[in-house]
């Protein structure tokens, strides 16, 4: 079984300030999934965001996500993706 590992560094500011105040949170939450599907060239459904990742984005509340942030990701053969939160 083939795995791929890769660190990425998402930026979340221009897709969050588009969004209201009250929904930020929740759109960076689907912005890094979409991110993540489309550089592992994957389908959005086959990525898998862990619990410290959901955390980290909701640790200040809804209203004020972090501007970015980094993930490490493995890829497995069947295209399912793993993405863990980096520790800084």
């Amino acid at each position: 079984m083939v795995e791929e590992e890769n660190i990425y560094i998402i930026p979340l500011r221009k897709t969050v300030l588009k969004i209201p105040k009250w929904e930020r949170s929740k759109a960076a939450m689907k912005e890094i999934r979409r991110f993540i599907a489309r550089h592992n060239h994957t389908e959005e459904d086959k990525v898998f965001l862990s619990r410290s990742i959901n955390q980290k984005i909701w640790e200040k509340g809804a209203e004020r996500p972090p501007s970015a942030i980094r993930v490490r990701t493995i890829r497995s053969e069947d295209g399912e993706v793993d993405a863990e939160l980096v520790a800084d």
